[in-house]
C-alpha cells in the first residue's frame, strides 16, 4: 500500500486542508493519507482551538485515514526540530511521499535551496550570529544570512520568508539529515495568507482568519470556509484561547519566579526578568504581550516561551527527548486500519493506542499538557488515559 504523510495542526479544518489532503491522494496515487497532527499546544505557541481528539475526527471524517500525534516536544518547537520530529514520524510509518503545502507551488526552488545552503552553510551561519549580536530577531537574522547566500547562485531559490515555505524547507532538510528514502511533494497553497485574519470572498480562509472571527463574532460566519462535519464538530466543543490559559499562566510565572523561570526551555538572555514584571502588572494576555514583545523577541517566540512556562517543560526535560520514541494513534479510518496491519513488521516505532500502557518521558509531557490544557475549558484530566482511538 502506498502511504502519504501530511504534517497538520488543524486549527481548524477548513477547506483549504481539505484541498491539501485530497489533492495529496490524487498526486502520489496513495492509498492512504497520514496525518501527523499537533497535539493541545501548536508551534506558534497557542494552544489549539479546540481539543485534540475533536480535530483528530475532522480529519478522518474528510479523507485522512491515520491520525498520529505530533509530540509536545516536537509541536512547540522551532520549525527545524517541529520538522524533523514530522518527518521521523512519517519515516517511521514507511510513508513514500510527504505532501505540503507552499507559496512556491514547485519542489525544484526548494531542492536548489537545501543545496545552497549546504554549500554555503559556514557563511550562512556566521551571518546569523553576526546579525543577531546586532540585536536582530532570529527570523530576521536567517532572512538576512538567506539573501546573503542567495546572491552565491543563478538558481531559482525557495522564498523562505513565507512561513509555509520555510516549514517544506526544513521537511526536505530532515528527509535528507535521516537519510530517508521518502519524496517530497509540494502544492501551491490555495486562498488567503497564511497568517491573514480577515474572511475572503471565496471559499478558502486562513485558520487565522477563521479563529478571529469565533472568538470576535459568530460561528455563522464561518460556516463556509469549513467542511460541514468540522463546522458541526467545532460547534460542539469548547474553544480554547490563551486569555481562558492566562490565569494559569500567571500564576505559573509569579509562583517561579525569575530564578526558576530561567530553567525553562527556550527562556534565554534574561527574559525571565521581564516575564515575571510583566505578569505581576498586567491582569490580561494582550497587555502582558504588548509589554514582553520587542524587537529581539517575536510574539510567537514568546509564546512558545509562555507555554513551556503553563507546562512547566524544562531545558533538562528537552534535552532528554531527542526524536519521537512511539507513534500515539488518535484515530483511524478502515484503511489505516488496513495499513496497520500490513505493515506492522516494518514499522520502526512502537504504536500506542492507550497513553496508559507506555511510560516514556515524552508521552508523560503529552499527558501534562493535556490535563493543563484542560484546566483552561473546565474539563476533567486525564483524557489522554481515558480516551480510546476513534474509528471511522
Amino acid at each position: 500500500m502506498i502511504a502519504t504523510g501530511i504534517v497538520v495542526e488543524y486549527n481548524p479544518f477548513h477547506n483549504g486542508h481539505l484541498f491539501h489532503l485530497s489533492e495529496a491522494k490524487r498526486l502520489t496515487n496513495a492509498d492512504v493519507i497520514i496525518a501527523v497532527m499537533s497535539g493541545h499546544f501548536l508551534q506558534r505557541g497557542e494552544p489549539a482551538i479546540v481539543d485534540k481528539w475533536t480535530r483528530a475526527r475532522m480529519a478522518l471524517a474528510s479523507g485522512a485515514d491515520l491520525v498520529i500525534e505530533l509530540p509536545y516536544a516536537f509541536s512547540t518547537a522551532h520549525a527545524p526540530q517541529f520538522a524533523k520530529g514530522a518527518v521521523q514520524i512519517l519515516d517511521a510509518l514507511q510513508c513514500k511521499y510527504i505532501c505540503f503545502g507552499s507559496e512556491e507551488g514547485h519542489i525544484a526552488p526548494f531542492m536548489h535551496s537545501l543545496d545552497t545552503m549546504n554549500t554555503h552553510k559556514e557563511l550562512y551561519d556566521k551571518t546569523i550570529k553576526n546579525a543577531m549580536q546586532e540585536g536582530i530577531s532570529y527570523p530576521n537574522a536567517l532572512r538576512i544570512a538567506y539573501e546573503e547566500i542567495s546572491r552565491m547562485t543563478d538558481e531559482p531559490l525557495a522564498d523562505l520568508s513565507e512561513p509555509n515555505n520555510i516549514l517544506g524547507f526544513h521537511y526536505m532538510q530532515a528527509i535528507k539529515e535521516i537519510q530517508s528514502n521518502m519524496m517530497a511533494v509540494t502544492l501551491e497553497r490555495k486562498g488567503t495568507h497564511y497568517h491573514d485574519e480577515v474572511l475572503p470572498e471565496d471559499s478558502i480562509a486562513s485558520a487565522t482568519g477563521i479563529r478571529k472571527e469565533l472568538f470576535e463574532t459568530d460561528a455563522t460566519h464561518v460556516r463556509p470556509f469549513m467542511p460541514s462535519a468540522s463546522f458541526e464538530l467545532l460547534q460542539q466543543q469548547p474553544h480554547q484561547s490563551w486569555d481562558h490559559l492566562y490565569p494559569f499562566l500567571r500564576y505559573m510565572i509569579l509562583r517561579e519566579g525569575p530564578e526558576q523561570l530561567a530553567s525553562i526551555a527556550d527562556i534565554t538572555e534574561g527574559i525571565e526578568f521581564s516575564l515575571w514584571r510583566a505578569a505581576k502588572e498586567h491582569a490580561t494576555f494582550q497587555e502582558f504581550m504588548k509589554a514582553v514583545k520587542s524587537k529581539r523577541y517575536t510574539w510567537t517566540r514568546i509564546q512558545r516561551m509562555l507555554v513551556h512556562i503553563l507546562t512547566g517543560y524544562r531545558k533538562s526535560m528537552r534535552a532528554q527527548i531527542t526524536s519521537p520514541s512511539y507513534l500515539r494513534l488518535l484515530g483511524m479510518s478502515t484503511s489505516g486500519r488496513s495499513y496497520l496491519r500490513t505493515e506492522k513488521k516494518e514499522v520502526t516505532l512502537p504504536v500506542i493506542s492507550r497513553a496508559g500502557s507506555y511510560k516514556d518521558p515524552s508521552l508523560l509531557m503529552d499527558i501534562k499538557s493535556t490535563d493543563i490544557y484542560m484546566c483552561g475549558i473546565q474539563r476533567e484530566p486525564g483524557l489522554d488515559i481515558k480516551t480510546p482511538p476513534i474509528l471511522l
